[in-house]
């Protein structure tokens, strides 16, 4: 009897032994999915974010009505009433509708603004802190001219000189979170650069847009995406902004700013026609800095080395 448990002991050490080492032998794209499912803020904020996704995308081909269909009969109506789910605004338009697609046009924006400054921002990073002298003088110059003017003022300044609409939003906003990827990005770089393994890739003779596209851009592509997360809730305000000024989308395309501007002056007689695109505004903006939380805590080691130290204290 005792060898016999003695034995099974042993099988039993023995399997968890294994199930250790092959825990020890997964990859890193599988550990990065573990540690995502396993990231409770992540998981929150991928809800949310699909939530909001899927109600701008097929939102407006489920309820299939206009979102510029004017009824002055049905002016001010209230949530819940008989044909609106959401109500009316000033003009007896339909506040769901008009809801909905104003969060695909906020999205729109944020992707464009998120698509520009990521591309940008890497390249310029990429060149100034890799090959320094005047080509890192010279980003720097321009990433600090940028970055040292507010988002508004830029804005405004590229829709003087391109005119109102959506491009040039894109544009102002983008540029401007360039600066700030592209700050994030050079610093990364530049301490890339004096690691063993470039030290060892310049002395096998690589060339140096080898050595950038094999070694340093796999290593500062997880950081930068991070930072470009956070920037999406950026271009979501942004554009909610500018569109609440006029300088955004133009009518009758609906935007959340812009539907938040035309309630303010009706927000005794019915404050759901600034409410519900607030509302919307901030559900939006709380899904992205959720996941882009989520996605720091995921890919940043230093935070899970600092995490796990204050675990063990």
């Amino acid at each position: 009897m005792v060898a016999e448990r003695t034995s099974s002991h042993l099988e039993a050490w023995d399997m968890r032994l294994a199930e250790y080492e092959e825990s020890r032998r997964v990859g890193p794209v599988r550990a990065a999915l573990d540690r995502m499912r396993r990231n409770k803020l992540l998981l929150l904020g991928s809800a949310l974010g699909m939530l909001v996704l899927c109600t701008g995308i097929f939102g407006p081909m489920i309820s299939g009505a206009d979102p510029t269909f004017q009824s002055f009969a049905d002016t001010h109506l209230p949530p819940g009433s008989e044909g609106y789910l959401l109500g009316t605004d000033h003009l007896g338009r339909d506040l769901a509708v008009r809801t909905f697609v104003g969060i695909r046009v906020s999205l729109m924006v944020a992707a464009g603004v998120t698509l520009l400054s990521l591309i940008l921002g890497l390249l310029l990073g990429m060149i100034g802190g890799y090959l320094g002298g005047w080509r890192d003088r010279t980003i720097r110059g321009v990433v600090d001219f940028v970055w040292g003017f507010p988002l508004i003022l830029v804005a405004v300044l590229f829709a003087g000189g391109l005119g109102e609409g959506l491009f040039p939003v894109i544009l102002a906003v983008g540029l401007v979170n360039t600066a700030a990827i592209a700050r994030v990005v050079r610093g990364e770089v530049l301490t890339l650069s004096e690691r063993e393994f470039i030290e060892a890739a310049r002395a096998g003779g690589l060339s140096t847009t080898r050595i950038m596209a094999k070694h340093i851009f796999p290593n500062i592509l997880a950081p930068a995406l991070v930072l470009a997360s956070y920037y999406v809730a950026v271009a979501v305000i942004a554009e909610a902004a500018l569109s609440f000024i006029g300088l955004g989308a133009q009518p009758p395309t609906p935007s959340l700013g812009g539907m938040v501007s035309d309630g303010r002056n009706f927000l005794q007689l019915n404050h759901w026609g600034s409410t519900i695109p607030g509302l919307t505004i901030v559900l939006l903006v709380l899904a992205v800095s959720l996941i882009g939380d989520g996605l720091r805590d995921v890919f940043d080691p230093r935070l899970r080395h600092e995490a796990k130290g204050v675990e063990e204290e």
